[in-house]
């Protein structure tokens, strides 16, 4: 092959790759966003209009995705993003808790200097109240550092996916809870004081308490979706009217 052809393939394969790219950060947004108690068909017909693409790029995103855990290509009809149940949220939020502890405590040696960038993450979430998408991946920047502060990348490369995850839950329960925001704001500061205190063990217990929340928080929703659809089924039991059903 001559160089010039060589080179022509390399910035062919380089268009390749941004297009890609493009596609998994605007279908990602868009997975993240979908209802969480519904679960969505994705075609690639529909995603190469939304994002102006071939369908090759399309393609190549929903099966990094599909490797992310955020959804399920299905063959002939498309992707599947399933809802999340509440055994969804039990695995994330207990595998978050075994990561998290332990890397508060290790976090917890880096006091003032860690503290200080916390500090400075929680005053942009204040700014971002209204706006879930943009407060829960602050939410995740404030994660993210102490994980990263502990000094285990294997463990900060698995915590990764785990946020993935939870983002589709989080936006959901940003958006419907009026006070679930300042909450967090105040369990944050509280891990934060752990950290400054250089108080590994403080730090660890402010964590702990902070998923709890959180736990509950992501459960609810999910509680009362199906809640409201039992009742819809059991009204539709009750409500017949000559032998036919009728749902109200």
């Amino acid at each position: 092959m001559s160089k010039r052809r060589e080179t022509g393939a390399s910035v062919l394969g380089g268009h390749v790759d941004a297009a890609q790219d493009i596609v998994y950060r605007w279908l990602k947004q868009h997975v993240l966003t979908l209802p969480s108690q519904e679960g969505t068909f994705l075609t690639e017909a529909e995603v190469c209009r939304g994002t102006g693409t071939s369908r090759t790029p399309v393609r190549e995103a929903l099966l990094r995705l599909e490797a992310d855990g955020l959804l399920r290509i299905v063959p002939k009809k498309g992707a599947y993003v399933p809802p999340i149940t509440e055994a969804d949220i039990e695995a994330v939020m207990q595998a978050r808790g075994l990561v998290e502890e332990w890397c508060s405590r290790r976090a917890a040696s880096f006091g003032e200097m860690l503290a200080a960038e916390l500090d400075r993450l929680i005053a942009e979430q204040v700014d971002l109240l209204q706006d879930p998408v943009a407060f829960i991946e602050c939410d995740r920047e404030f994660h993210r550092t102490i994980v990263r502060a502990a000094g285990n990348p294997v463990l900060a490369d698995f915590y990764e996916s785990l946020r993935d995850r939870q983002l589709r839950m989080g936006v959901h329960v940003m958006a419907i809870s009026g006070g679930r925001g300042e909450s967090v704001l105040a369990e944050h500061a509280a891990i934060v004081e752990g950290i400054r205190r250089g108080d590994p063990e403080q730090a660890a217990a402010a964590v702990a308490e902070h998923l709890a929340c959180t736990f509950v928080a992501l459960r609810l929703p999910v509680a009362a979706g199906w809640a409201a659809r039992a009742q819809v089924a059991t009204s539709g039991l009750i409500n017949r009217d000559n032998g036919k059903q009728r749902v109200t």
